[in-house]
């Protein structure tokens, strides 16, 4: 299991066994490692893990408009807890926040 933060350092999900799940535990993408990214739970690019643990949307990726197809619904893993802030790394050039909608 590993917590995942975004650029600011907030708690927005967690991988558990190649598989993301919001902060409430529930399924929200899958790990694609020939690709070396997340995908959402329709098939479409998420976001990668940048400097170890943060996710984000590389604005440039080439799969943007690509469809995986859909991996299936793993379930909720429960709740993991808050870590608490992990601090700022500021702005990443060529990358943004993940859009909240697609982690609740």
């Amino acid at each position: 299991m590993k917590f995942l933060f975004d650029s600011k350092g907030k708690h927005i999900a967690n991988e558990v066994n190649g598989q993301l799940h919001s902060t409430s535990g529930k399924n929200i993408g899958h790990f694609l490692p020939n690709y070396n990214f997340f995908i959402d739970m329709k098939g479409k690019y998420l976001g990668e893990i940048v400097y170890e643990n943060r996710l984000l949307y590389k604005k440039n990726n080439g799969y943007g408009g690509t469809n995986f197809g859909v991996y299936g619904n793993y379930g909720n893993v429960g709740n993991y807890g808050n870590p608490g802030n992990y601090g700022s790394i500021g702005t990443i050039s060529g990358y943004r926040e993940v859009e909240s909608e697609k982690l609740k």
